[in-house]
């Protein structure tokens, strides 16, 4: 137990993802993704929800990063949550394409004590494993996580920069720009996880107003040999695009390591 404590000490996480937020869909939702003038904002909604960006559930509570197009950090404005969701906005001081992320990574699992099973506190990462997990613990079940949900929007014309992955979780590397696609034409998207391709995993697309339809509209993809996708899109609108996959933990020995991605795109008319 020593050894594991000392190999989880000496990683570097972020806080876990909220436990009720895992059962509903994380979104957030720009008014829109681009921008033509010289002094724009977009101002963004972000929620978990059962229905999509119809909030009824609870806000996203965590402060967005920003990654502008010149690559360096950005921040969100008047940020605020509510009940049911929260809202801040973003001014675009740049030309090009903006990144908008929230990152979540963590440590989950249980443990036994003296024959009662206990689970690790909310918020656990690796460098406090060694004191969250007692000496002396039995039947010990611990899972890596690692969540990204982030959204590109662009002032002027699209740029690459920001698209350039960080080789950590699951990540977008788009082959057609996130902020160029069009209804009825179709868009290449690439899934990596921890900087290899991410092949076989399923990838699900949903429009958002599924509040006002019969059906979700669902669209199930599965990404190549190669962690590519191919989506022709059926209509104009934002939609919502999630995946996710299993790897070996590098934290955890003999352990697992779960990543999950979510994005927001928003397709135009042609």
């Amino acid at each position: 137990m020593k050894t594991l404590h000392k190999l989880l000490a000496a990683a570097v996480c972020t806080a876990a993802i909220a436990a009720p937020l895992q059962a509903h869909r994380l979104w957030m939702l720009p008014s829109t993704t681009i921008v033509s003038g010289d002094d724009d904002w977009i101002t963004f909604d972000a929620a978990a929800s059962n229905d999509l960006f119809f909030p009824d559930h609870q806000p996203l509570r965590a402060e967005p990063a920003v990654v502008q197009p010149d690559s360096t950090p950005g921040k969100v404005e008047h940020m605020n949550i509510g009940q049911y969701r929260a809202n801040f906005d973003l001014h675009m001081t740049q030309k090009g394409t903006y990144k908008i992320v929230i990152q979540n990574a963590g440590i989950m699992g249980s443990f036994k004590v003296n024959g009662v099973e206990q689970r690790l506190p909310r918020g656990t990462t690796a460098d406090k494993l060694a004191t969250a997990v007692p000496a002396g613990a039995t039947d010990v079940k611990l899972s890596e996580t690692i969540s990204r949900n982030e959204v590109f929007v662009t002032s002027g014309a699209p740029t690459d920069t920001v698209l350039k992955p960080t080789g950590q979780g699951l990540e977008l590397v788009p082959v057609t720009h996130p902020n160029d696609l069009v209804a009825g034409e179709p868009a290449t998207f690439k899934l990596i996880a921890d900087g290899k391709p991410a092949a076989n995993i399923a990838v699900t697309v949903i429009p958002g107003g599924s509040r006002y339809r019969t059906s979700v509209n669902e669209i199930a993809l599965k990404t190549d040999a190669q962690g590519q996708v191919a989506i022709t899109w059926p209509g104009a609108g934002m939609y919502w695009m999630s995946a996710s996959t299993t790897a070996p933990s590098t934290v955890i020995p003999n352990g697992e390591k779960r990543m999950s991605y979510t994005t927001v795109l928003e397709v135009l008319q042609p």
